[in-house]
């Protein structure tokens, strides 16, 4: 080993879920170590270019979702040329029953910049260009990972990991159970275009463009095998060459209409989930869980909720760590409502804390309580339960 060091928490993967858990965990005094292999934060978000911050409310004028993830929200607007629906400006805040969601678009390197000032105000040491190449295992627990980089390759030990790789990478290489699940091919750019002021535009020309393509085209894999990122990428360049060329045939021509900024990771929104001590899965919105760590709405509708157990975020057979974002122990249409921006950053704080937790009580995840968990998150300002947001009357039976 070229080098070896020793933190009390180490998170895998610097999307939103990564960044939630490091910088919950490092704000309690612990120090904290966040591993990314690319040389940008924010995941999805930022590497991937999709620059909706999608809702923290129900859909009917009730917040579900705060702490960091509200925190996040707010800052990404720093450097950003949008801002906040009227009436979810703090000033005026919206009348129960409204139609308008607490969401908003944003710069995706506005969020970057304001992630990492975030970081360094929280002393987390942030591993760019670091990919995990293995774990190590004590007495039936990750106890560190191995890293390679610039450097060589070294030992980042730890007495707790957050797993936020998006892919339950932690959970796979210690032959702990997940699921997968097919991925919708899509790819999101940043191009100039005439038509720019139709679609999720900056300015009168430039825009982000999202594509889906059809199945019958190409079918993505997991992205869990060696070939699966190369095959999705290029067949992506493929249909964007074919897009411009069909484009400029009917009359456009490069200097008003071409890309300017592609993706740096493939757009896998569902790799892998690892299998927990509970699972969500569909039907299980508006159900309460005693040790609910923190409350989602659905994205893709307004009315329905989903509380998120502590138990979604311990890996069943792999002790040592938990699990944050689209990994957590979500299948099927709560694996949909979980993936997202919100739900990644919520997660991620409820793993931060109790990763945090697991330090001070010298406990390992799996004899973690929910209780100080809850207590911890409570006083951050975060709702727990539906009734808590005056919602218990919409608990299913």
């Amino acid at each position: 080993m070229d080098f070896s060091l020793k933190y009390d928490i180490v998170v895998v993967g610097a999307g939103i879920a990564g960044v939630s858990a490091a910088l919950a965990a490092a704000r309690r005094g612990h120090r904290v170590a966040l591993v990314e292999k690319q040389t940008l934060i924010g995941g999805l978000a930022t590497a991937g270019l999709i620059f909706v911050y999608l809702p923290l409310c129900d859909g009917e004028g009730v917040q579900v979702t705060g702490g960091i993830a509200e925190e996040l929200l707010l800052r990404g607007l720093d450097f950003s040329p949008f801002e906040l629906p009227q009436d979810w400006q703090k000033e005026a805040p919206p009348q129960r029953g409204s139609s308008s969601r607490y969401k908003v678009d944003f710069a995706p390197a506005s969020l970057t910049l304001v992630m990492d000032e975030l970081l360094a105000e929280a002393n987390v040491d942030l591993w760019l260009d670091s990919r995990v190449c293995d774990i190590r295992q004590s007495a039936g627990r990750i106890s560190a990972i191995e890293v390679e980089n610039a450097s060589g390759r070294g030992m980042l030990q730890g007495s707790c990991f957050v797993d936020a790789s998006g892919e339950a990478l932690l959970v796979r290489r210690a032959g702990g159970e997940f699921s997968t699940a097919l991925n919708s091919l899509s790819l999101w750019m940043m191009e100039m275009s005439p038509k720019a002021s139709s679609i999720y535009a900056f300015t009168d020309s430039l825009h982000i463009q999202p594509f889906r393509f059809p199945f019958e085209v190409y079918r993505p894999g997991s992205g869990l095998d060696g070939k699966d990122v190369s095959n999705y990428t290029r067949f992506c360049w493929q249909e964007l060459r074919k897009y411009y060329r069909d484009n400029y045939a009917a009359g456009h021509t490069s200097f008003n209409h071409y890309p300017v900024h592609l993706p740096t990771m493939p757009q896998f929104r569902k790799m892998a989930a690892a299998k927990c001590l509970k699972t969500l899965n569909s039907g299980d919105e508006f159900r309460r869980f005693e040790d609910s760590v923190g409350m989602t709405g659905d994205w893709r509708k307004p009315g329905p909720v989903w509380e998120t157990p502590l138990g979604c975020l311990i890996p069943e057979k792999t002790d040592g760590v938990l699990m944050a974002g689209r990994c957590i122990s979500a299948i099927e249409d709560a694996w949909e409502v979980y993936r997202v921006i919100p739900a990644a950053a919520m997660t991620g704080e409820a793993a931060g804390i109790s990763a945090a937790i697991c330090v001070e009580q010298r406990r390992t995840p799996h004899e973690l309580a929910a209780a100080p968990v809850q207590d911890a998150l409570r006083q951050g300002g975060i709702k727990l339960h539906l009734d808590e947001v005056g919602l218990g009357a919409k608990y299913a039976n």
